[in-house]
């Protein structure tokens, strides 16, 4: 099973680079996939790779049920 996360694009870099956030995680990833991202703009990231952009409403779904799942996990 694979697994990818949505994370906003907060800083372009040289060399088809960016840094991205993920709930207060900044992390340089590759956007070579993904080249017409742009600041603000919501990827996928899967093993440090953006792979696809994804609409905020949708990130915003996605990361409400990671938190979800968070917080059972957290009670059990």
């Amino acid at each position: 099973m694979c697994l990818a996360l949505p994370a906003r694009v907060v800083q372009l870099l040289p060399g088809q680079r960016a840094i991205v956030d993920l709930g207060g995680v900044r992390k340089e990833v590759s956007i070579d996939l993904v080249d017409d991202a742009q600041v603000d703009d919501y990827v996928i990231i899967h093993v440090g790779y953006a792979i696809g952009k994804i609409d905020p409403e949708e990130a915003a779904r996605t990361l409400a049920l990671f938190a979800e799942l968070a917080q059972t996990e957290a009670r059990a």
